[in-house]
């Protein structure tokens, strides 16, 4: 395949999936002190191209005022049902209808109690019991009411009914007790919109199991032999796979990446390690996706002491690491779909065709570490991406656009 044509794919600097673009997403705000982190949340959706409309209820404006939500998402927030300053005809309906989510955060006992027996006496109730759109909850309030049996059946129903309910944080609370009950992290709130928005579930039912970042290969108990891999390239693909709808396990190497939640994370450090945790999945998974930057030597003996430096010159033996894409692509089962890397500094082509024969792959991801905007530790990459079929080269891309890509193509020949 090494005379393969490149296919050049359309220009584009990012993915339409990495916002939340034409999105309208509600949040019902309740009197919480964890009321005023929701500021943060409302500027993170805005910045992400969400059209974003805030309801308070009347005890929520005692901890933030609502000019505060109208300034970040420029739209009234709305607190009183009979507002005759409105902008629609009916106002909780209309709004109820244009929400692809809502998010109830902080959410208080009191709502809480409300949402699950169906009680709406004001705005954000009246909205939520007619919205059809997906519903989030956010538990916050002191742990002894969180604990409380009542409190618990109520968010019982409230799964019961479909609702989904975001498990509190457990620290330090507001009130001096220490427990359950301390609503999660903007950022964490926005991972859970961000799951259930950004992209369609085109990969559901599907079993995904990516590879990500460095192994390091000890030489002794303080050296190892490594390589520069920061594993954004494997967790975008993880993060966007789960965003698709997969269930997704991420076998990485040692990085300082936080990793996407909804994902299964399994550390691992060495090659043969990473090894063993991908092969004992591999027969369950539908898709095998190797990003790692895995070590191809060792040092064929490790010392559990410190080696002390001599005088003249060393030499430092070393051994193959085991060959994880060419012992496990041979035994692909047939609807199983394995990709590969493959990052070169020459002949780009010809050697990833190589090696995509070699190891009976379907897809391989070839970059060249010379390329501007490609490589380790960026947040762009420049890839090609060759098969049976031929090699399509990518413009420069986001490393989340990039494994939106990836996936395209495996669904595409899938």
């Amino acid at each position: 395949m090494s005379g393969a044509a490149k296919q050049a794919a359309p220009g584009m600097s990012g993915d339409a999936r990495e916002g939340l673009s034409g999105k309208t997403v509600l949040l019902g705000v309740t009197g919480s002190i964890a009321a005023y982190k929701i500021a943060g949340l409302a500027s993170m959706l805005v910045k992400k191209g969400a059209r974003v409309h805030v309801l308070m209820t009347k005890n929520a404006t005692n901890f933030i005022n609502p000019i505060t939500f109208e300034s970040l998402t420029g739209n009234k927030c709305l607190v009183d049902t009979f507002d005759r300053n409105f902008e629609f005809q009916v106002e909780h309906v209309a709004l109820a209808k244009q929400a692809d989510l809502a998010l109830v955060a902080p959410a208080s006992a009191n709502v809480i109690g409300k949402l699950a027996h169906g009680i709406a006496d004001d705005m954000l109730t009246t909205t939520l019991l007619a919205c059809k759109a997906p519903i989030l909850v956010a538990p916050a309030m002191n742990t002894n009411m969180y604990d409380n049996p009542i409190v618990q059946d109520n968010l019982k129903t409230l799964r019961s009914y479909g609702m989904r309910v975001i498990d509190p944080a457990e620290g330090y609370l507001a009130c001096g007790d220490t427990g359950a009950g301390k609503m999660p992290e903007p950022e964490t709130l926005f991972a859970h919109i961000e799951a259930v928005l950004a992209c369609e579930k085109d990969l559901e039912g599907k079993r995904l199991l990516v590879s990500a970042g460095a192994t390091q290969e000890a030489l002794d108990p303080v050296r190892y032999l490594t390589n520069h891999s920061t594993g954004k390239m494997g967790y975008a693909i993880a993060k966007a796979a789960m965003l698709r709808g997969a269930q997704v396990t991420l076998v990485s190497g040692r990085t300082h990446l936080t990793p996407p939640l909804f994902v299964e994370t399994v550390p691992v450090v060495s090659a043969q390690e990473m090894f063993e945790a991908i092969e004992s999945r591999f027969a369950d998974t539908d898709i095998l996706i190797m990003a790692a930057a895995v070590a191809d030597y060792r040092p064929k003996e490790y010392a559990d002491h410190k080696l002390k430096k001599k005088e003249g010159a060393e030499h430092l033996v070393l051994a193959r690491t085991v060959d994880i894409l060419g012992t496990l692509g041979p035994k692909k089962k047939p609807g199983q779909f394995v990709c590969g890397f493959s990052m070169e500094t020459e002949q780009l082509i010809e050697h990833s065709s190589e090696k995509l024969k070699k190891k009976n792959l379907d897809l391989i991801v070839a970059n060249n570490l010379r390329t501007a905007g490609a490589g380790f530790g960026t947040d762009t990459n420049v890839v090609t991406l060759i098969d049976a079929q031929g090699a399509c080269e990518l413009p420069k891309l986001t490393k989340l656009a990039v494994a939106h890509r990836i996936l395209d193509r495996i669904l595409r020949q899938g």
